[in-house]
């Protein structure tokens, strides 16, 4: 049996923001990145997979650790606008599609992910944190993470038992284009985007979380904190704050940067239910400022279990190794 394809996406971007100056936040250099796609591509081949399509990154993060794998195994490079942006990773993802990988193993952060989703919606994904906020992507040594990659598309397990579909906002903005957001949709009274990166908390007004996780750091860990939201439980959990909220927290909103923030109200909203406000507001969504919102402008937001699918690395290793795949 022959093996599926498997993307490959690295963000050059990812894990060098300003967060690296105001916070403490560590830095994931190009180097490491493409040290990484090669321990991915070795676990990968060593589980039996033979074909690869990556995108071609302004940095040459992929292209320079294929060059560096010796093996017999097929690459495809896939075009990249090379605009030192996320739209690089957006546009990626069209061009992905057209490979038809199995699964997409992405280096970066939230936004990396979100970025990918933006393009093509119903992905495979195994995420790799290598970002800033790394709620999203999961932590895993990139060698066990291609062999995971590798058994999927040799087909070791079925999509069925290790691809689990994600959480998702869906944000429709009155006369714009809609928008989504993974982890977090932040309201902020901000009057411009500025440096992106959301690092005062006197500025949040509303937070609307698919998952809220007292172990991450972000906005997921306001509600985390407070009452802890799972991924696998089916509604999302919306927070309204103020100066005079009852409950006070005092949470780590970026890396090594924590803030205290007061709690008005905290809300599960349902898959059938939605937010709905009306501008001036700025909107930060996976931890960066994206969206300005002008006066009298409705926004409406929803969450439901429409986003990837995510591999589940433990689970796909597990069930390999009980049917005899390694032996």
């Amino acid at each position: 049996m022959g093996s599926r394809t498997i993307g490959i996406i690295a963000n050059p971007a990812s894990g060098k923001d300003v967060r690296r100056l105001v916070a403490r936040a560590s830095v994931f250099d190009n180097r490491e990145k493409s040290a990484i796609i090669r321990r991915a591509l070795e676990g990968a081949l060593n589980t039996g997979a033979r074909n690869f399509a990556y995108l071609d990154d302004s940095h040459n993060i992929a292209g320079g650790a294929f060059g560096e794998i010796d093996g017999d195994f097929e690459s495809t490079l896939v075009p990249c606008l090379k605009t030192s942006s996320a739209l690089d990773t957006t546009r990626g993802a069209l061009s992905m599609r057209d490979q038809n990988p199995i699964a997409n193993l992405i280096l970066g952060g939230d936004g990396t992910s979100r970025a990918f989703v933006k393009g093509w919606r119903e992905a495979a994904l195994l995420p790799l944190s290598t970002g800033t906020n790394n709620v999203f992507p999961i932590l895993a040594e990139a060698t066990i993470a291609g062999a995971a990659l590798g058994v999927l598309a040799c087909g070791g397990v079925s999509e069925k038992e290790v691809l689990h579909r994600a959480k998702i906002i869906d944000i429709q903005i009155e006369g714009e284009a809609e928008d989504i957001a993974l982890i977090d949709a932040v309201v902020t009274k901000d009057q411009f985007i500025g440096s992106r990166a959301l690092l005062n908390a006197d500025v949040i007004e509303r937070i609307f979380l698919t998952r809220a996780e007292p172990t991450s750091v972000g906005m997921t860990s306001v509600g985390g904190l407070v009452q802890p939201l799972s991924q696998d439980e089916d509604f999302g959990m919306y927070l309204i704050l103020d100066n005079n909220g009852k409950i006070k927290v005092r949470a780590p909103i970026a890396p090594g940067l924590y803030e205290n923030l007061r709690i008005k109200s905290i809300e599960r909203v349902g898959f059938n239910e939605s937010i709905e406000m009306i501008g001036p507001c700025i909107l930060a969504l996976d931890g960066e400022r994206e969206r300005e919102v002008q006066a009298g402008q409705a926004v409406k937001m929803s969450i439901g279990r429409e986003g990837p699918s995510v591999l589940d690395v433990r689970k796909t290793m597990e069930l390999a190794a009980n049917r005899g795949f390694f032996t």
